[in-house]
């Protein structure tokens, strides 16, 4: 019997919600006695406000790190949205009650596989246009299912999101050991349909 992944998903955001919680992203790998469901999660978007109100309160008091908010949050290096904010205690709940309801709904049919959740990381996938939009200014590398300008593999920072397309910034991105060789005005700029990206995640900046 195959698996509704969609279902999944929406029984997940539903559980997620009920926690102040988000659900990041959703795959099923694996077969037979090696199947996993993966589960990303973060903070809703008021949980996130409260953190990036946080991360203002300790810069305007001169705190540094204090176990919450990392430094380079507090300097203004790392914005809060780039944060999860989920807790060690908010994977074990959701997992349980997420667990539960998979079990009971037989969402997952066979009698073997793992449940992982977990945040979403640095490096995190971006999939849906409010993804985009969410995450302007950070650098990125993707892929696309045709060539753009003969390549298909793109870096770059990602400088808007709108009208069903993406303008990424290449001119961010320096090659390792050596300065990248870029051309000078709109040649550094790359514009990609939503439609044709295949995978895309995040590159942090620490």
């Amino acid at each position: 019997m195959a698996i509704d992944l969609e279902k999944i998903r929406v029984t997940a955001e539903r559980v997620a919600g009920s926690y102040g919680l988000e659900v990041v992203d959703v795959e099923f790998v694996g077969g037979g006695k090696h199947r996993v469901l993966r589960v990303s999660i973060e903070k809703d978007a008021a949980g996130r406000q409260r953190m990036a109100a946080e991360a203002r309160a300790a810069a305007e008091h001169g705190l540094g790190e204090d176990g919450t908010l990392p430094a380079a949050v507090v300097r203004g290096e790392l914005s809060t949205e780039h944060l999860s904010g989920v807790t060690h205690e908010d994977c074990e709940q959701f997992s349980h009650d997420f667990g539960t309801v998979i079990d009971v709904e037989d969402l997952v049919p066979g009698t073997e596989y793992t449940l992982e959740v977990s945040s979403p990381g640095l490096d995190r996938k971006l999939s849906r246009p409010a993804d985009y939009e969410r995450f302007r200014g950070s650098l990125v590398k993707l892929q696309t299912f045709q060539p753009v300008a003969g390549n298909r593999h793109w870096q770059g920072r990602l400088t808007s999101a709108d009208a069903g397309k993406i303008t990424l910034d290449r001119s961010a991105i320096q090659a390792k050991g050596k300065a990248r060789k870029a051309a000078a005005g709109a040649d550094t700029l790359v514009e990609i349909e939503f439609a044709n990206i295949e995978k895309a995640q995040l590159i942090p900046e620490l």
